[in-house]
C-alpha cells in the first residue's frame, strides 16, 4: 500500500501544484495477519454503507465488492446457477460459480489454486454463495433482525477456528470504529507475538484491540 501510495500522492501533488501531505492519518496501511481477520476486513467494508443506513440491503451499497460481484452475476445471467450452487442443490453449480470468479476483475474469493486455477484467490473453500450469506447473517446481527446462523456460516467459522460470538464481537468493534489504530489486524495473539519478536519488541499494536485471542 506505501508503494502505490506515494506516486499518487506525487502525481496529485504535481497536478494541484502543491507540496506536502496528500493522504490524511486515517489512511494508512494496516497488515492483516489472518484468515479471520481478512474476512473480517471484508465483511466490516462491505457493511459500511449499510451500517450508515446508505444502503437498504448490502448488495446495493454502490462501490463495495460485493454489489460488484453480484453485478458480474447478473451480467452474464448465472444468477440462478449462485442459488442452485448456495441450496447445494448441483455440484455442477458449484463449480461454474467458482469459474464465475475467475473472470471477474476481482479478486476471486475462493482460493483454487490447488486446483489448477490461473488465479489466486483468498481463502480455500470460500464460495461467493458462502461469502453472501455470511455478510447477510452479518448485516441481521448489526442491526436489530432474525439472525439465524445457516450451514454454510457455521462452515466458515468451523474453517476460521471461530464462533459466531467472536465473530459478532469483531465486528461490532470493527463497525463502531471512526478510525482504525494501529499497524496489524489480527484475531491471534499467537501471530501478533511472532511479529513483535520478529521486530524486537514487546508488544504491537493491534486494530482489533484486547480481541485478539490465543
Amino acid at each position: 500500500m506505501k508503494a502505490l501510495k506515494e506516486p499518487l500522492a506525487r502525481l496529485a501533488n504535481k497536478e494541484d501544484d502543491c507540496k506536502g501531505t496528500f493522504w490524511e492519518a486515517r489512511y494508512k496501511s494496516i497488515a492483516i495477519l489472518d484468515e479471520e481477520a481478512l474476512l473480517a476486513t471484508c465483511a466490516y467494508i462491505d457493511l459500511n454503507p449499510f451500517a450508515a443506513g446508505i444502503a437498504e440491503i448490502p448488495e446495493d451499497a454502490s462501490h463495495t465488492s460485493i454489489k460488484q460481484r453480484i453485478d458480474h452475476v447478473r451480467q452474464s445471467n448465472n444468477l440462478d446457477t449462485l442459488q442452485a450452487a448456495a441450496a447445494a442443490k448441483s455440484i455442477p453449480a458449484a463449480r461454474i460459480e467458482a469459474d464465475l470468479e475467475q473472470c471477474h476483475w476481482l479478486c476471486p474469493l475462493q482460493d483454487r489454486k490447488a486446483d489448477g486455477a490461473t488465479r489466486e484467490g483468498m481463502l480455500p473453500g470460500l464460495s461467493l454463495s458462502s461469502y453472501l450469506e455470511l455478510v447477510d447473517w452479518t448485516a441481521r446481527l448489526c442491526r436489530t433482525g432474525k439472525a439465524r446462523i445457516t450451514r454454510e456460516v457455521a462452515g466458515i467459522m468451523t474453517r476460521l477456528g471461530t464462533s459466531p460470538e467472536c465473530w459478532h464481537s469483531h465486528l461490532q468493534k470493527l463497525l463502531g470504529k471512526t478510525r482504525w489504530l494501529g499497524n496489524y489486524c489480527a484475531t491471534s495473539a499467537k501471530r501478533l507475538k511472532a511479529i513483535a519478536m520478529n521486530r524486537g519488541v514487546h508488544h504491537v499494536d493491534n486494530a482489533l484491540g484486547g480481541l485478539a485471542t490465543g
